[in-house]
């Protein structure tokens, strides 16, 4: 398949507006790729690398691009490909240099709109409204499949490629053999968020026998998965990434479970000694270590607590209600090291356990229905955060530098909420406050990592930077696109163990202003 294909399809899903209509446009390209090319084909419309991130910023990517293009398509799409992956794997002395002349050859065989489509797709800006859920369903229309087997297929092996390879080739047969499989990472149960005690009961209803909902402390800390095998357990963190070497402890202390094999949900935590946790970003530094793990744990240790368990000693879980998996989980797990709960229906027990969480230093609560299954890889509506004030996950889109004592550091940062509709996303507004000094010099750092371009004393930036952001109400205002904005905006912290995919959509945006009004 010429790369040239894919480029087109992924203007003119850029250029339709109804959901099912992009979904045709993708199924028919995936129809017509190779086995070889539906991996890289589902990347590319997801506005992904295969290889991940590839080390290339701006100003390479920019002094590459030759100032000619080619007058006719020739470059195939696996040829793209293979030149990313040699690009992924040059490390080293000297390895910026070869980069750029990788860089340079493979764009100088492109036409324009060939380079423009890579210069976008490595920065991570395409903006073609083909996002993983709407590609998943291409998937499930171009095979012949229904849509929720190729999600389940997918949640299992948490590799759509993989996924779609086998659908477009073997057919039902083919999603068949994915199953939940030791040291092979689920994507995570997510949260929808709630407003209150009141709100996450009337929700979640009465549950498995009439006995309300469970409601657990939502710990301030990392996501963590862990998978056991006899002696053998990694770790991983939230973005499926292994972490194992970097947290020996949690690794010992999965160890010493009654557990032949296991896969367990919960969060890892850096307390004080009086067991108040410490500040979120003091927990991720024990996290992406490779070096001094040891000098860091005697300083920093970590302890786990876990809040489910998705297989236990042959046995999949994963369909099991809620109510019956906490059991399997109570009786492997000591209380100690399992999450603060409390099953309830009454508004008032719930609100004072609340408290209790808050004055514990915790984040809040995350209610959770009794008879709901692990929806694993969705935010799903059986399991509802709430938190004291109102807090959206929203990513940076640019910064501008600061004044006065924050001269020469990116201050004012612009926040975006995710449409899933279009693959963009939507200005909500600007914020300078809730940074200390430490947090100032940080995401400058960061930002300039992540720049893409300047203007004025504007720098843009790659949209993968999520921050935790609280507020005081959203207001309707014609300044922005999405006709909304946040009031008394303020950062609570980065979130580095999350993607711009788990950021929350302006639809969540949308439902809360509503019910503000």
């Amino acid at each position: 398949m010429l790369f040239h294909e894919l480029v087109q399809t992924s203007r003119r899903v850029a250029e339709t507006r109804g959901r099912l209509a992009k979904i045709e446009l993708v199924a028919a390209l995936l129809k017509r790729a190779g086995p070889d090319e539906i991996g890289t084909a589902i990347a590319f419309l997801s506005g992904s690398l295969r290889q991940g991130r590839i080390g290339i910023g701006y100003a390479t990517l920019q002094a590459s691009k030759p100032e000619r293009a080619a007058d006719a398509p020739t470059l195939e799409l696996t040829a793209v490909d293979a030149a990313l992956e040699r690009l992924a794997t040059t490390t080293g002395k000297g390895s910026a240099h070869t980069k750029e002349r990788l860089l340079g050859e493979l764009f100088a065989r492109g036409t324009a709109e060939e380079q423009e489509f890579l210069l976008r797709l490595v920065m991570g800006e395409l903006r073609q409204g083909a996002l993983e859920g709407l590609v998943t369903e291409a998937v499930a229309r171009a095979a012949g499949l229904e849509a929720e087997a190729v999600r389940r297929a997918t949640m299992l092996a948490a590799d759509l490629g993989r996924v779609a390879r086998a659908a477009l080739t073997e057919g039902a047969a083919g999603l068949a053999r994915f199953r939940v499989e030791l040291f092979r990472p689920l994507q995570p149960m997510l949260a929808q968020a709630a407003d209150d005690v009141k709100d996450a009961l009337a929700r979640l209803g009465p549950g498995e026998g009439e006995g309300g909902a469970a409601f657990e402390y939502k710990l301030d800390g990392a996501r963590i998965q862990v998978h056991k095998a006899g002696d053998e357990v990694r770790v991983f963190s939230r973005q499926l990434n292994d972490v194992t070497q970097a947290v020996p402890d949690v690794v010992e202390a999965v160890r010493r479970l009654p557990l032949a094999d296991a896969i367990l949900d919960g969060e890892a935590i850096a307390l004080r000694p009086d067991g108040t946790p410490l500040p979120f970003q003091v927990t991720m530094r024990r996290f992406g270590r490779k070096l001094d793990v040891e000098r860091l744990r005697a300083e920093l240790p970590l302890a786990s607590f876990f809040f489910d368990i998705l297989y236990a000693d042959g046995a999949l879980l994963l369909d099991e209600p809620y109510a019956r998996r906490f059991a399997a989980l109570a009786a492997a797990v000591p209380d100690a090291q399992r999450v603060s709960r409390l099953v309830t229906a009454d508004p008032a027990a719930a609100a004072a356990f609340f408290e209790r969480a808050i004055a514990s230093g915790q984040e809040g609560l995350v209610a959770k229905g009794l008879d709901a299954r692990y929806d694993a890889g969705a935010r799903g509506a059986a399991w509802l955060k709430l938190k004291p004030a109102h807090t959206l996950d929203l990513v940076v889109l640019a910064a501008e530098w600061g004044h006065g004592r924050r001269r020469g550091r990116l201050s004012n940062i612009h926040l975006g909420a995710r449409d899933p509709t279009t693959g963009g996303w939507v200005m909500l507004g600007k914020t300078f406050k809730g940074m200390t000094d430490e947090m100032l010099e940080w995401q400058t750092a960061k930002l300039l990592e992540l720049e893409t371009a300047r203007e004025g004393h504007v720098v843009h930036v790659r949209p993968e930077l999520v921050a935790e952001i609280a507020f005081d109400g959203i207001q309707a205002s014609p300044r922005y696109p999405g006709g909304l904005a946040l009031r008394f905006a303020r950062v609570v912290r980065y979130r580095p163990d999350k993607g711009p995919d788990l950021a929350d959509t302006i639809a969540t945006v949308r439902e809360l202003h509503r019910g503000e009004t």
